[in-house]
């Protein structure tokens, strides 16, 4: 009897016993968890602000060699906190967490060891200083987002002589051709676009100090690409793929993908075949007499003038939305439209057109 009392309470205890070890190693993992992220942003805070937390607002990443060191050091020691941690001993919903934050430190050591992007990309130093942020939401009192901007503003000439410092001899043709277009698209939005956006300030020393810092920043950019041109365009070669073994390697451990390349490209012409079939299906309703290609040129030639273009987007846009909606597709839970703007000509190298929402964290979302 005494031996049934004993397996009762600990039957009993167990569960609770095992609720409080998960609770323990949960608290554990968040403290880690927090402190990374915590950094991460200190070493990125225009992402920070782009996801509305504002107390990175006027900052801007270091690009010397010695700060690009100090965080792939923090990110390798965050890599093996993480690893000491039993997906078993975590709550479900901390485990499913664990592998994510694994996989983004993962990526943001394979960019640095093994694509090397602050070696081989001069593409990130072009689009370091993105402003649009500033002056896309008003999240802050017009003043102050733009004493932001002149602190960053003023670091952008340093970012590009760090560029010249960390790039190497050689660098990837696409790379420099990317990075010139965009380190002039970004110059040409500093001299032209940003000013129209702060036409409302009124503190005239306040939109001297813009100016100064403004005009510094759109040269360094202008001298950038004309340096990239000069000096690293004739001696670009074309090496830039990363190899089969990198790609696995990358898959694996940053996107938790366990497919082989050629299995992956395998299901994707197998899907692009699908996909080609239904297009003809669709090709002879619309005209049966026509191959898929000719019905294919027909529609493209259906698009709306130059001046035209975003007015239409965005007209198309509310017919989707009234359509999704009258026929119950799906609930939308705002009544906030999108807006249809240019793309800026700093991000037209690599996009024609972007979905741009707020972030998580923001409060103000115009």
């Amino acid at each position: 009897m005494k031996i049934l009392l004993r397996l009762f309470v600990i039957a009993l205890f167990l569960p609770a016993a095992n609720s409080f070890a998960a609770q323990t190693a949960d608290a554990d993992y968040e403290a880690v968890a927090e402190e990374y992220i915590k950094g991460y942003f200190a070493a990125r805070p225009l992402q920070g602000t782009a996801l509305g937390l504002h107390e990175y607002d006027g900052k801007i990443t270091d690009y010397s060699r010695l700060a690009l060191d100090a965080e792939l050091s923090r990110l390798r020691r965050f890599d093996d906190r993480l690893n000491k941690f039993d997906p078993t001993k975590l709550s479900p919903r901390q485990s499913i967490d664990l592998r994510i934050l694994q996989a983004a430190v993962k990526k943001e050591l394979f960019q640095m060891q093994d694509l090397s992007v602050f070696e081989r990309n001069p593409m990130v130093y072009a689009r370091a200083a993105d402003l649009n942020i500033y002056v896309q939401r008003n999240f802050a009192p017009l003043e102050d987002r733009v004493r932001s901007i002149i602190a960053i503003e003023s670091e952008v000439p340093n970012i590009l002589i760090a560029a010249r410092t960390n790039l190497n001899e050689v660098l990837p043709k696409p790379y420099v051709e990317l990075a010139i277009q965009i380190a002039r698209g970004s110059s040409d939005f500093l001299k032209k676009d940003l000013p129209a956006a702060i036409a409302g300030l009124k503190d005239e020393q306040l939109r001297a100090a813009f100016q100064v810092s403004n005009r510094k920043a759109a040269n360094a950019l202008n001298d950038y690409a004309a340096w990239l041109e000069r000096e690293k365009l004739p001696r670009a070669s074309l090496d830039f793929a990363l190899g089969e073994e990198k790609f696995r390697r990358f898959l694996a451990q940053t996107e938790l993908v366990d497919l082989s390349p050629q299995k992956i490209l395998d299901s994707g012409m197998a899907q692009l075949k699908t996909e080609q079939e239904a297009f003809a299906d669709a090709a002879k309703k619309i005209d049966p007499n026509k191959p898929p290609i000719e019905v294919f040129k027909q529609i493209q030639s259906e698009h709306p003038t130059p001046e035209n273009l975003i007015p239409d987007v965005a007209k198309d846009l509310d017919k989707i939305r009234k359509y999704v909606s009258s026929h119950h597709l799906v609930g939308i839970p705002s009544d906030v439209r999108a807006k249809v703007k240019e793309t800026p000509e700093y991000d037209r190298a690599t996009s024609f057109a972007s979905m741009d929402t707020p972030g998580p964290f923001e409060k103000r979302a115009n």
